[in-house]
């Protein structure tokens, strides 16, 4: 809320439908101070809520604002965890079931964080250990299910060379975040010296930081949170963007119930749209207790609302029960 106060003069007053107008302002006043984290998540939020004002005034959904439909549904992965677990299930002794319980509902797409370490550099061991998980997904699916590996920018480049290497013989849809993103040049290197796709990063914001990547072909695969790059409006831009170099978009959208419905709303907008993240506990169980008809998977795919804006029906008893606090930020 702090950095939102930051930013009140230049909100209050200003017209909602000016979308690019209100962004390029608050960008600029960020950059000169060299700001990111609460400050980014900030524009992104006022983007998230000018583009819902837009859509109630006239009556669109969201995808709409957006450049309207270029596919029907959007196709999903499980981001598979033990913290946010599907019915306690955990990876490794439950992986069997977890790809029966996944196959069933008709995702064939999950992410798994396989790989761990006390430092940067990755073991033998603990790298054989991480494939194993892999070859129990094979053996029980075969090729039926995509696997998406998460390193979270734990290693240093030589043990991303060796994950990635390890990786090929498995046919993994793509390899995300095995380093930090402080290096571009480290991210093309590796990109070079594998098959596997590279995809990065959801720690990136706005096309500014993305461009670099781009030009110097250090990933194959975009990743980004609508709710930390900027907002819709620019992680679109940073899509278009991407679709000059013909590589594909993956939203990261493991936050709270309004990322998940506007990236829903983005995917269906997208052009180079590859798959969508989602994780089975959080619109179960999670967003269901903030907003009533939650999309829920169905057979692999989700559709957004198609009622004006974001389509988030807010459960008013959250405010009556003090479950959601209201803060007057600023007033005219």
């Amino acid at each position: 809320m702090g950095a939102l106060k930051d930013y009140a003069r230049m909100i209050i007053g200003k017209d909602a439908r000016d979308l690019d107008g209100l962004w390029r302002s608050i960008y600029h006043a960020m950059a000169m101070r060299n700001a990111g984290g609460a400050d980014m998540r900030v524009l992104s939020a006022v983007n998230m809520a000018q583009l819902d004002l837009l859509g109630q005034a006239t009556g669109l959904p969201l995808y709409r604002l957006l450049g309207g439909r270029t596919r029907p549904r959007v196709r999903v992965y499980n981001t598979t965890t033990d913290y946010w677990a599907i019915n306690e299930m955990k990876m490794g002794p439950d992986t069997a079931r977890i790809v029966d319980f996944l196959l069933e509902r008709g995702i064939t797409a999950m992410k798994i964080y396989p790989f761990s370490a006390p430092d940067h550099y990755l073991s033998n061991a603990a790298l054989d250990r991480g494939l194993g998980w892999i070859k129990d997904i094979r053996d029980r699916a075969g090729m039926k299910m995509d696997i998406c590996v998460d390193c979270w920018g734990r290693f240093d480049l030589p043990s991303a060379l060796r994950i990635a290497k390890a990786l090929e013989p498995h046919g993994v849809m793509y390899l995300e975040d095995a380093m930090l993103m402080n290096n571009a040049r480290a991210y093309a290197r590796l990109a070079r010296e594998t098959s596997v796709p590279i995809c990065m990063s959801e720690t990136l914001a706005t096309r500014y930081e993305y461009r670099e990547y781009f030009e110097l072909e250090a990933a194959d695969v975009i990743m980004y949170d609508l709710s930390w790059c900027g907002g819709p409006s620019e992680a679109k831009r940073i899509s278009d963007m991407g679709d000059t170099y013909f590589l594909p978009t993956s939203p990261h959208t493991c936050g709270g119930p309004l990322l998940y419905l506007c990236s829903a709303h983005l995917c269906t907008a997208l052009q180079n749209f590859l798959i969508m993240e989602s994780n089975y506990w959080k619109y179960t169980h999670q967003f269901p207790y903030f907003v009533n008809h939650v999309p829920v998977p169905k057979d692999g795919h989700v559709t957004p609302p198609e009622t004006p804006g974001i389509g988030a029906d807010i459960k008013p008893e959250l405010f009556r029960n003090g479950d959601a606090l209201v803060e007057t930020v600023a007033r005219t």
